[in-house]
């Protein structure tokens, strides 16, 4: 047998030489991406996102976590005006100085280290993430800063972290109202909620003076009104019933009360809270929601409870708290988010289509009248 040639006898140690340099690479960007330390203003005490109900603590504007019944709170948590968490993802809407209004919106992952940051014109409103963690909406006032006005305007964002597309502004999607579709400039929506699929969604649309449920299709790109007078839609766990704010009086005091609309039979009950919620609903499971309101004393403001069925009193939940949502024991991280993530994968498929052989990059493409980001980057 003859022995290898010089070329091919440098070919192989060129090879060997890149093939140990690529594997050293690897691990050092890998290790660095492990050791990224939380978000800037998180206590490294604050921990993970582990099982107990979240909210915002009004005293310092800081999110917290009651374990359970009887437990401390765990505070020491992201510095946020909305907040909401699922899947292993969190988004964290905060107000930042300086004229005109801007928002900053945070996307945390489950060791609250940042993911994405996105910068946004107006005032924090609403902020959801699908149960999987892997899309995310947030509201922003860029006009005004109550629904209880004329006067105001807001901007609603839909985030697929997956692919990293990011629609800015969801008010071109195509709108079927009273089965026609629908075309004029004063349409608002806000308060987005997602189905399971992480496809379908409802919102609260507003035009010519009135609001309405439209349920939406990420996919095909369209929406369709569902009925009238319904503001802050929140989807059950369950997927069947959606709680939401229903105007009942023109008392600027107190011009709300909460219902939950069964999806099936179109059939709507009040709750037993009478007073007037201004505020996105949130599921602690399947029979109870909670809500802020007002904050008694000097608090500005508490986390109350009610039963969904309509039964029951109002409990007061969080005294002095804000944003509440429930993270369970035994909800899978998301996608992507384990400790000692593998990046074999080929392509990226999310709501808005597949992108292939994803690497870090970033580029822009236009929607009509919406710039939409593409950001692909490596899950952590």
């Amino acid at each position: 047998m003859n022995p290898p040639s010089r070329r091919l006898r440098l070919v192989l140690v060129v090879t060997a030489v890149l093939l140990l340099a690529g594997g050293s690479l690897g691990y050092v960007l890998h290790a660095r991406h492990r050791e990224r330390p939380p978000a800037q203003g998180v206590d490294a005490s604050f921990g993970a996102l582990e099982p107990g109900l979240y909210f915002r603590d009004a005293t310092g504007g800081r999110i917290a976590r009651q374990g359970g019944p009887g437990l401390p709170r765990v505070t020491g948590g992201p510095s946020c005006d909305r907040f909401h968490t699922a899947g292993g993802h969190a988004l964290c809407l905060r107000k930042l100085p300086g004229l005109p209004a801007r928002t900053e919106a945070l996307v945390l992952d489950r060791r609250m280290r940042e993911v994405r940051k996105v910068t946004v014109p107006g005032i924090p409103n609403r902020a959801r993430v699908s149960a999987s963690g892997q899309v995310l909406s947030w509201t922003t006032f860029t006009t005004g800063d109550s629904y209880n006005t004329a006067a105001f305007s807001t901007r609603t964002a839909i985030l697929d972290l997956r692919t990293g597309y990011l629609i800015k502004s969801i008010e071109q999607i195509p709108l079927t109202l009273d089965g026609a579709r629908h075309h004029d400039s004063d349409v608002n929506y806000w308060g987005v909620t997602f189905a399971a699929d992480d496809n379908r969604f409802y919102a609260t649309v507003s035009t010519r003076g009135a609001t309405h449920l439209v349920e939406g299709d990420l996919r095909a790109w369209s929406a369709k009104a569902l009925r009238e007078n319904a503001e802050c839609p929140s989807l059950s766990p369950d997927g069947t019933r959606v709680a939401f704010k229903k105007k009942v009086s023109d008392d600027p005091r107190a011009p709300w009360r909460l219902y939950v609309l069964d999806l099936a039979t179109m059939r709507e009950h009040p709750l037993a809270e009478a007073r007037s919620v201004d505020d996105q609903a949130a599921w602690l499971d399947d029979a109870t929601l909670a809500y802020a309101l007002p904050g008694q004393g000097s608090r500005a403001s508490d986390v109350w409870s009610t039963p969904a069925d309509g039964t029951g009193e109002p409990a007061l939940l969080v005294p002095g708290g804000s944003s509440p949502v429930r993270v369970d024991q035994g909800r899978p991280a998301a996608v992507g988010q384990q400790d000692a993530p593998g990046h074999g994968s080929t392509q990226t498929t999310g709501v808005f289509g597949r992108i292939e052989n994803p690497a870090p990059q970033a580029a822009t493409r236009f929607d009509g009248a919406n710039a939409v980001s593409l950001v692909v980057h490596w899950a952590s």
